[in-house]
């Protein structure tokens, strides 16, 4: 029984594109594990508050992120 763990910025990602990750990241388990598996196969979205996530000694923020995904960064 796979448990897969996204952890993600909060305020970056709408309820619908966290529900696509849950729906994608599922069916890809599945395409390894078997069909048979996707009733026991979990996927858990875990939230870290704008701030608390750093990268290269910098914390990052939502908009940063917004940023990176328009290509502005």
């Amino acid at each position: 029984m796979p448990l897969v763990t996204i952890n993600l910025i909060e305020n970056v990602f709408s309820p619908e594109q966290k529900a696509e990750m849950i729906e994608k990241i599922t069916n890809t388990m599945v395409e390894i594990e078997g069909e048979n598996m996707r009733q026991v196969t979990w996927v858990k979205i875990e939230e870290v508050p704008e701030g608390h996530w750093g990268i290269g000694g910098n914390p990052l923020t939502a908009a940063m992120v917004h940023q990176l995904q328009r290509g502005e960064a």
